[in-house]
């Protein structure tokens, strides 16, 4: 379970039809890494993305090699942004890093020396979190030791991977801000990027009636039953999970408290979020 990994990070980053940003993104992140060697950079491309795979062999690929970036590009069936999971696990189950970072081909690192920042966490078994989205709540690129893969056999079973591990960390008690500024530079944040992959994301949330909405009751479970997992293991290694056992037994009236502390925006309060105790789930009121 604790095995010694070859590098500190590993960046998982799905791309499709994306050029200049796909480029503008991994420049960023392998010019601002301090520890070069220390970090592994897995790409995943759709087999019928010509655009995306023709600009990766022609302009970064070369950019990489000389640059003597540690890299893997994984070529998939197209499985759709509803299935975006599956890429990030596919990715994380393939890398070999003590961090795994989700990673965005529309997202732009501003922090030199990032990766020593998260490799400092080591040993820890945190769900890191960057400062973007003014601050969001929810660890949007989420930053995840590899126990937790090692744990569970996948990241996220849900396409609305942030959400997911982020709603687990709260729980846990294992939510950390880190002081790494990240740019995403989305559509509808910064008018950016405003392309057919931005259009084409349709998501699984909204609809609780749905059986691949993230509130369905289904998942519901199936997320607590996997925080129960993660709690298990951090006591099997010594760490406290002693916030999750107070939510079990009923001692905790708030689950959600450090949510709510790290809302400072008012960006998840403000939908007047309410804690059903008979399915543990985020409901607004």
């Amino acid at each position: 379970m604790n095995k010694t990994s070859e590098y500190k990070v590993a960046v998982l980053l799905p791309t499709r039809g994306r050029t200049d940003a796909l480029s503008r993104s991994v420049i960023s992140l392998m010019n601002r890494a301090v520890d070069l060697d220390s970090v592994q950079l897995m790409l995943a491309f759709d087999q019928d993305d010509e655009v995306g795979q023709q600009h990766f062999e022609s302009h970064l690929q070369p950019w990489l090699d000389e640059k003597g970036v540690n890299y893997t590009a994984m070529e998939f069936e197209r499985l759709g942004y509803i299935r975006l999971n599956e890429y990030v696990n596919a990715l994380a189950l393939a890398a070999d890093a003590d961090w795994l970072m989700f990673w965005n081909d529309d997202a732009v690192m501003e922090t030199t020396g990032w990766d020593r920042i998260i490799a400092g966490y080591t040993g820890k078994f945190k769900l890191l979190a960057v400062h973007t989205h003014h601050d969001h709540p929810y660890s949007i690129f989420p930053i995840a030791p590899r126990a937790w893969l090692d744990t569970l056999g996948y990241l996220s079973p849900h396409q609305i991977s942030d959400c997911w591990l982020s709603q687990q960390a709260y729980l846990l008690d294992i939510w950390e801000r880190i002081p790494v500024w990240v740019t995403h530079d989305r559509f509808d944040l910064t008018g950016n990027n405003g392309d057919d992959t931005f259009e084409n994301r349709p998501m699984l949330e909204g609809d609780i009636r749905d059986p691949r909405d993230f509130h369905h009751l289904t998942w519901t479970a199936r997320r607590l039953a996997d925080t129960g997992k993660l709690a298990n293991y951090m006591e099997s290694q010594g760490f406290d999970a002693s916030w999750w056992r107070d939510i079990c037994s009923g001692q905790r009236r708030d689950p959600w408290q450090r949510l709510h502390e790290n809302d400072v925006n008012n960006q998840v309060n403000s939908w007047k979020v309410t804690y059903d105790h008979k399915d543990g789930n985020l409901k607004k009121a």
